[in-house]
This record gives C-alpha cells, sequence and structure tokens, in this order.
C-alpha cells in the first residue's frame, strides 16, 4: 500500500475512533490505541512500525514535556527535590530489586533478571501526564508523587541502557567505565540545556517577540524544543527530559503562555502517534498462542509493582488510600521499558521464551492503563475496605455547578480573560454564572480557583443543556472570533428564542451578520473603548452628567455610526500586544517544602511579590479575598492575579522563597 493511502487510512480511522471516544466519554488515548492495534503490523498490517513513525512519536512525548515544563518552573522542582531524588529512587530501586528476585527464583540468570526488574520498573509518562492531565489529577498527591517517579525513571533509563549494553554478548569486557562516562555526558547534556535556558533563550525570544513576526515564533519555539531533545539524545538521555529542562527555563519568561499555544498543536497531533505507535507493538496472534502466560505476566507487572510503589510512597504520603493511588498510577508499562527490554532480547541477554511475553504484557497493560487511570480511586477504595466520601471533590463540583443551572443564571460562552473580567463582576453583584471553554489547562486552574466552568464546545446542543441554558437569564459570547459566536448563536437560538444573548467582537466587521443570526446586543471592543475615553474627556471638559450619558447612549443607540467614519492608513498595524490589558489568573499548589508553608500572605508579599490573592482553597472550600494573616498550609491552592511576569516571580517566591 502506498504511503499516501497508509496516512490517508490512519487518519479516517483516527477522526472516526476519536470522535466515537469522545461521545462515550473515554479518553482519546483509547482510540489511538485502536488504531495502532487494529491497523499496525499484527493484525490488518496496513501499516508497518516504522524508524519515521517511533521518531515522530518520540518527538510527541517531547513536545508533552515542554509544555508541562512551562508549567513547571525551577522553584517548584527545587520544592519537590525531596519526592524526586528520594521517592524516585526508591521505586526504581525497590521495583527493580523485587523483580529481579522473582525473575532469579523463576531460574532466569542474575544479569538478565537485574535488566527485566530494570525494565518493569519504568512507566509511560506520555500516557500518564497525558491521562492524569485530562483527569485534573496533576497537581493532586498522587498525581504529583507519581510524577516525581517519571522524572526520575528518565534519569535512571541511561545508566539502565549501559548496563544492558555493557552485558549484552556483543560487550566483551563489560565494565563500569562506560556507564560512568554515559553518565558524566548526561549530566553535561542536563547542565548544557539549564545554561542555554538561563543565558540564552530570554534574549533570543525578546528580539523574537520584537520582530512580531508569528512564524518566527512559532520557528524558534520548535528549534528549541527540538534542539533540547536532540542534546539528550546525543548522550542517550530521553528526548523528553531535554525539551522539559528546556520548558522548565522559559516558564520564568513571559513568553510562556504564548509558547504553550504555539507547541500545543504539534504536540496533540504528534502524542497520538505515540499511541498509534504503541497500539502497533501488541502482537494479538502471540496474544492468542499464549494468553495464560502473557495474562499471568500482566498481572504481576500490575499488582507487583503497584503493591512496591505503594509501599515505597506511604512515608511521602499523608495516607495509605494516597499511597495506594499512586502505586496503582504509576503500576503501568512504559516506552522505556519496552526499549530496554527489546535491547536485551535482541542481544540474548534475555531469552526469547522470557522476552516476549515480557515485552507484550508491557505493552498491553500501557494499553490498559486508561482503564487503570480512570478508576484508580475506586480500587485503592476496595482494595482498602473504605467507603471514604461519598463524592470526590471533582463530583462535588459538578454537581454544585449542575445546581446552579437549574437556577437563574448567565452562561459564559469562553473564560479567557474577557469571560473571567465579567464572572468577577457578576459574582461581585451576586449574580451566579456558569462558564464553557474548551481549553484544559484553562479549565483546570479555574476548577482549582473554584470557579463553575464546563470543559466543552459552546456551540453542541447537549453541553448547553449541561450548562443550564433552559434556566439561563442571559447568555455571554465572549470569543473574539465571528464564526465562532455565529455558531454558538444559532444553536442557542434553536433551544431558547427569547433568551438575551451579548456578543463580544472586535470591531464592526460583522456586526449586522451577528444580529442577523440573533445576537440580542453585540459589543465592538474598540468602539467601546473609544466611547470610554469620549465620556472621560468630556467630563474633564465639564460636560454635564447627563448630558454625557445622553450622547453615549445616542451613539449606542445609532450601532456606532458616528465612529465609522475614521481614516485608516494602508499600513497600518496592530497595536503591540504589551499594550493591552495582561492581567490574568494563576492557581498555585503548595506541594510538601514549600517555602510558602507555615508563612502568612503578608510575608509572601514582603519578599517581593506584587499580585492580589484573589483566594485561598483549602479541603475543597474556596476563601475568597484572603486576609494577610492567612497562615498558609502544605495542599493548598493560592489563587493569583496580576501580570503574567508578576505571577511567575510570586510563583517563585511561593515555592522557594
Amino acid at each position: 500500500m502506498q504511503p499516501l493511502t497508509q496516512v490517508l487510512v490512519l487518519l479516517a480511522a483516527a477522526v472516526l475512533l476519536v470522535t466515537i471516544a469522545r461521545r462515550l466519554a473515554l479518553p482519546t488515548a483509547v482510540a489511538y490505541l485502536l488504531v495502532g492495534l487494529t491497523f499496525g503490523p499484527h493484525a490488518l498490517a496496513v501499516v508497518a512500525g516504522s524508524a519515521t513513525v517511533h521518531l515522530l512519536a518520540e518527538l510527541g512525548v517531547a513536545f508533552l514535556l515542554f509544555t508541562l515544563g512551562l508549567d513547571f518552573a525551577l522553584p517548584r522542582l527545587i520544592a519537590m527535590r525531596r519526592e524526586v531524588f528520594g521517592l524516585g529512587a526508591l521505586q526504581v530501586i525497590a521495583t527493580t530489586a523485587v523483580f529481579a528476585v522473582l525473575a532469579r527464583l523463576c531460574g532466569v540468570a542474575w544479569p538478565a533478571a537485574a535488566v527485566a526488574g530494570g525494565a518493569i520498573a519504568m512507566s509511560s509518562t506520555a500516557i500518564l501526564l497525558h491521562q492524569l492531565t485530562e483527569r485534573a489529577e496533576l497537581n493532586r498527591t498522587h498525581g504529583r508523587l507519581a510524577f516525581s517517579m517519571l522524572l526520575f525513571q528518565d534519569l535512571a533509563f541511561v545508566p539502565f541502557l549501559a548496563l544492558t549494553s555493557a552485558l549484552g554478548p556483543a560487550a566483551s569486557h563489560p565494565s563500569l567505565r562506560d556507564a560512568l562516562i554515559a553518565a558524566a555526558l548526561g549530566v553535561l547534556a542536563i547542565a548544557a540545556v539549564l545554561a542555554a535556558g538561563r543565558w540564552l533563550l530570554r534574549p533570543l525570544f525578546h528580539e523574537i517577540a520584537h520582530s512580531r513576526l508569528r512564524e518566527l515564533f512559532t520557528l524558534a519555539a520548535l528549534l528549541v524544543v527540538l534542539g533540547a531533545a536532540w542534546v539528550s539524545r546525543l548522550t542517550h538521555l530521553s528526548a523528553g527530559l531535554g525539551a522539559f529542562l528546556a520548558g522548565m527555563m522559559l516558564a520564568e519568561t513571559e513568553y510562556r503562555h504564548q509558547l504553550d499555544s504555539v507547541i500545543r498543536p504539534f504536540r496533540d497531533i504528534l502524542l497520538g502517534l505515540f499511541f498509534v505507535s504503541v497500539g502497533m507493538l501488541l502482537d494479538v496472534h502471540r496474544l492468542a498462542g499464549e494468553p495464560g502466560r502473557v495474562l499471568a505476566f500482566l498481572a504481576a507487572i500490575v499488582v507487583v509493582k503497584a503493591a512496591v510503589a505503594a509501599l515505597v510512597t506511604r512515608p511521602f504520603a499523608h495516607s495509605a488510600f494516597k499511597a495506594l493511588r499512586t502505586g496503582l498510577v504509576i503500576s503501568i508499562g512504559g516506552e522505556f521499558g519496552v526499549a530496554l527490554g527489546s535491547v536485551a532480547v535482541a542481544s540474548g541477554l534475555i531469552p526469547p521464551p522470557l522476552g516476549q511475553p515480557l515485552l507484550l504484557s508491557l505493552v498491553l497493560s500501557m494499553v490498559l492503563s486508561p482503564l487503570i487511570l480512570n478508576h484508580n480511586k475506586r480500587i485503592a477504595r476496595f482494595l482498602l475496605r473504605e467507603r471514604g466520601p461519598p463524592r470526590t471533590a471533582f463530583e462535588r463540583e459538578g454537581e454544585a455547578t449542575g445546581e446552579i443551572g437549574q437556577r437563574a443564571h448567565v452562561i459564559l460562552c469562553g473564560f479567557g480573560r474577557v469571560g473571567q473580567n465579567v464572572a468577577r463582576v457578576l459574582e461581585s453583584q451576586g449574580f451566579e454564572y456558569i462558564a464553557l471553554d474548551l481549553d484544559p489547562a484553562r479549565i483546570a486552574a479555574a476548577r482549582q480557583a473554584g470557579d463553575p466552568v464546563i470543559f466543552g464546545d459552546s456551540s453542541d446542543e447537549q453541553i448547553l443543556a449541561r450548562a443550564g441554558l433552559d434556566a439561563a437569564t442571559a447568555v455571554v459570547i465572549s470569543f473574539s472570533d465571528p464564526a465562532t459566536a455565529i455558531g454558538i448563536l444559532r444553536t442557542v437560538r434553536r433551544q431558547r428564542p427569547d433568551v438575551p444573548v451579548l456578543v463580544r467582537t472586535q470591531d464592526d466587521a460583522r456586526i449586522k451578520e451577528l444580529q442577523e443570526a440573533g445576537a440580542t446586543e453585540v459589543v465592538p471592543e474598540t468602539f467601546e473603548a473609544s466611547l470610554m475615553l469620549v465620556s472621560h474627556v468630556l467630563m474633564l471638559l465639564q460636560v454635564p452628567v447627563s448630558r454625557v450619558v445622553r450622547t453615549i447612549g445616542d451613539i449606542r443607540a445609532h450601532r456606532y455610526s458616528v465612529l465609522r467614519n475614521i481614516v485608516r492608513r494602508p499600513d497600518a498595524r496592530p497595536l503591540d500586544d504589551s499594550h493591552e490589558f495582561r492581567e490574568e489568573i494563576k492557581s498555585v499548589v503548595m506541594p510538601p517544602g514549600a517555602w510558602a508553608v507555615g508563612q502568612t500572605l503578608g510575608d509572601v508579599r514582603n519578599r517581593g511579590a506584587e499580585v492580589v490573592f484573589t483566594g485561598v482553597r483549602r479541603n475543597g472550600i474556596l476563601g475568597r479575598e484572603p486576609v494577610v494573616d492567612t497562615v498558609l498550609r502544605e495542599g493548598d491552592v493560592v489563587v493569583l492575579y496580576g501580570l503574567p511576569e508578576e505571577l511567575e516571580r510570586a510563583e517563585a517566591i511561593l515555592l522557594a522563597g
């Protein structure tokens, strides 16, 4: 089959299965895994795994870790050093040792047993981070501890790979020297990425941002991600680790949000390809030939690995329940484990009767990972025989949002800067609202801040029904794109012809079209800004207030016709984004070891944090406008408001002082 035909088949299958997965509320990773399983070399054989596919899949993981690094500044990593280098090392060493002993008891030689144990100790960074982010669990205790283990596993992959190569038949004189050289090169690569991020990247993006060329900014972002991944791969480190460090260095700059929006499309597409490549590894014929042995390996890996991880996590967690959830999350296999096992089997270090079922069970655990991750809380409760609270925090928030939808409220379509400003004013005046948005990061931050938000497309009838359109007293569409607003308007009008709908637009280009689609009022940003300036100028000229109000009202009543008679230069350029109001909301979770734990908000402000503390969320309860004497505790979610650079400095102070 021609390459173009293969690509079209994969795209068609991915579109179909991802759509079905979304309709069934399943993770998109399941759809991609099924695409790879169905059309891979071990099933229909439409597409065979190639070096190009694996390279692109690896780049998808690198992009994922880069965007994660943008949200994970260096102060936060310093605050988590105990979990990364303490808990992470314990998990890798303990898991490797336990499985090495089990393999030795089954008659496997010690070298092969040690390599097999190391392969099993690895977990899939891409799958875990993707699923935890989708479920808004990355900042929960079990998500944070699992992430710490994943970071150390990426570091441990290098010595394991060196050990596997040294013990293979091709190595005539296995020695510690090669492993030490590889480790030293890895340290140098990490230092190079950190140094470049600290002293080169910020000036580079400063110059590029001044050019105001979007394609140049995109090219520079791709260069940074791929360059950091390349440096890491030169020393046999994980490409994702280098990309993560580069993102972490850029997290403290004012370009963090723009970088995230630029990289996100590449990340999502290539990450989907990664899941497809994992599905291609599943050999269904071998699974059908010896299902008992493969399933026994799978059960042993998941159960024993979860138990070991839970035991080593217990001193770092507040309860056995959280430790067991962490163990369940980390129990799946990983791409690095498959890579180690493949090298060991190919070199003859691990015999094929053991190696092939081991590799298949690792891949199968990755395929079944959404099932384990989506139900980790229920499984932990069942194993501990605990009833726990009747509902999770996520479920309680969802129920509270549903209750708002049954009362009189306002629906905000879009929860960006404009939508959040409208929400704050409505809240201050005692009106309830429900916001809709499609940005997962924005939704997660808003949920942490205690805002009633729903992830979904505002033009979808079912999503609007969930937001309580039948009981809504008004709808506000804050998306700047008129085409998006028109689609939402038509959906709203099909269900509620009578509800008032207020639409924001950047200019007057499509006001008539928006009104014909059903908008009650259209607010052009440029005209309203002009009206505010006009009102202030008239009052400074001592024009009576009643006359100012009447003048502004007349301009609005005539649909801004007075303001449309302007002369625009043909070479006019938009204002620099830095001239806009760029304040935004950010939530910071207080991990163990953070500097601000035990300190008051006043202490944080005295250290130089020039932001507004709009709330502190503790045990699921949000306190708005906290006093300066509020003492912060471990696990608190501190809600900040300010400019991006001020928010980054405040986060650094909260985490590292």
